[in-house]
């Protein structure tokens, strides 16, 4: 069966495939998944918990940030910020590549991934628009099925063409993030012939804080209503406008995942000892840039359009060293992760998807007004104290929970909405 199949036939073939069963997972991947999607939580915290802009902006916390000369903000940015969310992008290229592998040698064909990313695309927008605007499923959705047409290639060529796509994209993040930067925080922008353009970004500065005034209101009201409805018809275009710069980082790392999944890193095809080197090269090398770049917006005032650039324009490459060297690493001591925090580690990797969602629902009760009412009350320090709670939690419930069924929620549902069948959840 080819790839030039209807879609019709395609659904009928998708009817005699299963969902991979769990003996033929792969511990490392869940592993690391369980890392990445409590890692993510920490990445995002700031932003559930403040004003979106605070995440990178640490002038825009409704409250004293608690973070005396910024050295917990460089923390993050140089232990937790992109990394987790580039270990998952890692991940689902590879688990696209697991999927359709099986479905292939099943007799489906493309079509089956294609309907399960616009199923993953539906869930993101549901996500944005309901409970939170940082939504990442959508995009996953959405190139994930400019990945599916390459998988086919050879591993080679997805390693090259995900690598090559990841630097011109570090290119363009590099030159579109630097120049504000310059026109307003360096004397490049004093020339009279700059004045106008320096003017103009001062007053984007403004603009960008005010955009989530009536968001902000309304979470700290707790109208759940405004909040959606102003979600809805002014925000409902979003993940669309921003998709080119989630893309160029999004799809190559995706590429690069797939790449390393057939090249057999997941599954032990790599020496640990090589593994252990490699990765503390990456880690190391990529977190002392890091550093240098925190240091430098420190050393800047820690400016909008300085951290603006540090998040999304100097710190691709060195990013790219972390992502890949923590992979190496986790791949390498995954096997020795046997007791029990290891499966509750690995059970939380399982259920990522509800445990994903189910954060940005729990973040709602003690966040928004009409639960806990906590947002812009917390600094850094406590809205930490929050990520350990709640990554507790995760651990706590993943285990129990998949000892007595086959899947997390909403990976069941995400199932039965893919292959159209009502599968059965309890073990």
């Amino acid at each position: 069966m080819t790839d030039t199949i209807l879609p019709q036939a395609a659904a009928a073939a998708a009817d005699r495939v299963a969902p991979v069963a769990s003996a033929q997972r792969i511990d490392t991947l869940d592993f690391i998944r369980g890392i990445a999607v409590m890692g993510i939580l920490a990445a995002n915290i700031v932003a559930f918990g403040q004003p979106f802009e605070a995440y990178m902006y640490p002038t825009a916390f409704l409250t004293d940030p608690g973070d005396p000369g910024g050295w917990l903000w460089i923390a993050q940015f140089v232990a937790i910020d992109g990394k987790m969310r580039g270990l998952f992008t890692l991940l689902f290229g590879a688990g696209m590549v697991l999927f359709m592998d099986k479905a292939w040698a099943r007799g489906a064909t493309r079509w089956l991934q294609a309907w399960r990313l616009a199923l993953l695309m539906g869930f993101g927008m549901i996500h944005f628009l309901f409970v939170w605007p940082g939504d990442i499923l959508f995009y996953y959705g959405l190139f994930g099925l400019v990945v599916l047409v390459c998988l086919k290639w050879s591993a080679k060529a997805l390693l090259r063409a995900g690598i090559l796509g990841y630097l011109l994209g570090a290119v363009f993040y590099a030159m579109s993030m630097s120049f504000p930067w310059a026109v307003v925080d360096t004397d490049f922008g004093d020339s009279p012939a700059m004045a106008d353009t320096r003017a103009d970004m001062i007053a984007g500065i403004d603009a960008a804080i005010a955009h989530g005034d009536v968001p902000n209101k309304a979470i700290a009201a707790g109208d759940y209503a405004a909040l959606v409805a102003h979600r809805v018809t002014e925000q409902w275009a979003e993940p669309f406008t921003n998709a080119l710069f989630f893309a160029l980082e999004t799809i190559p790392l995706m590429l690069i995942g797939a790449a390393l999944y057939r090249m057999g890193f997941f599954s032990g095809a790599y020496g640990r000892a090589g593994l252990v080197r490699w990765g503390w090269i990456g880690v190391i090398a990529g977190a002392a840039m890091h550093l240098a770049i925190g240091l430098a917006v420190r050393a800047g005032g820690f400016t909008f359009y300085g951290t603006l650039a540090a998040f999304m324009g100097w710190s691709p490459l060195p990013r790219l060293a972390m992502v890949l060297g923590m992979a190496a690493l986790l791949v390498a001591y995954a096997p020795a992760a046997t007791g029990w925090l290891g499966e509750r580690v690995r059970a939380a990797g399982r259920a990522a998807f509800t445990n994903y969602l189910g954060t940005s629902v729990v973040m709602m009760v003690v966040f928004h007004g009409w639960g806990l009412g906590l947002f812009g009350e917390l600094n850094r320090p406590q809205l930490y104290i929050v990520v350990v709670l709640t990554c507790i939690a995760m651990l706590a419930w993943s285990k129990p929970w998949l000892d007595r069924y086959r899947y997390g929620p909403l990976e069941w549902l995400w199932r039965c909405l893919t292959y159209r069948t009502l599968f059965p959840l309890r073990k």
